[in-house]
């Protein structure tokens, strides 16, 4: 999803990752109508079925980097959660690192960290808002391919904000949102 600022990107992520609720209109997700959930029905939606990666990571500051993936497992009363929690750092990269605060790794782990928390509930679809906003060019390019990997090994559906066109030649498909409306939806092979 790219556009400018202000054009609506994050709002509509933020719509159909259950975060915001819209103002009328229906969203079916999964074959249910998430626009009339209560917030602990909605939460649940969000554990089970949608992962979520920011810019700013959101990663606990004076917790491990273990502990920062377990998080929503332990909301989930998932009782494995440091293996599940290992796995998922061992699939971004970063097993050697799980003991590891967020102050002592990189940005490019520390959003590791974040992705690998988003991924540990096995969601069906992962959102990124600006995943890659304060990463240099080389750490963009390795987090765009494990978000890519995720889908073609994984078959997580990853839908990215972003400004950058760089980011956006990862996609297979790039919706254009101006002034809250679709200007442009083009897919590439």
């Amino acid at each position: 999803i790219m556009g400018p600022s202000g054009s609506g990107k994050s709002t509509f992520m933020n719509l159909i990752g259950c975060l915001d609720r819209p103002s009328s209109g229906q969203y079916m997700l999964n074959g249910e109508d998430v626009s009339r959930m209560h917030e602990a029905q909605l939460a649940a939606v969000r554990n089970k079925s949608i992962g979520f990666v920011f810019q700013q990571f959101n990663l606990l500051p004076r917790t491990s980097a273990v502990k920062n993936v377990e998080l929503p497992l332990q909301y989930a009363g998932v009782r494995d959660r440091r293996e599940r929690a290992l796995r998922a750092l061992e699939q971004v990269g970063l097993g050697q690192r799980f003991h590891h605060k967020p102050n002592q790794l990189s940005g490019g782990q520390q959003q590791r960290v974040a992705i690998a928390r988003a991924i540990v509930t096995d969601p069906s679809t992962l959102f990124a808002d600006e995943p890659t906003g304060n990463l240099d060019s080389v750490t963009t390019g390795d987090v765009m391919e494990l978000l890519t990997r995720l889908n073609q090994d994984r078959g997580i559906t990853v839908l990215v904000v972003t400004h950058d066109d760089h980011v956006a030649t990862f996609a297979r498909r790039t919706v254009l949102i101006k002034d809250g409306l679709i200007e442009s939806d083009i897919a590439r092979a």
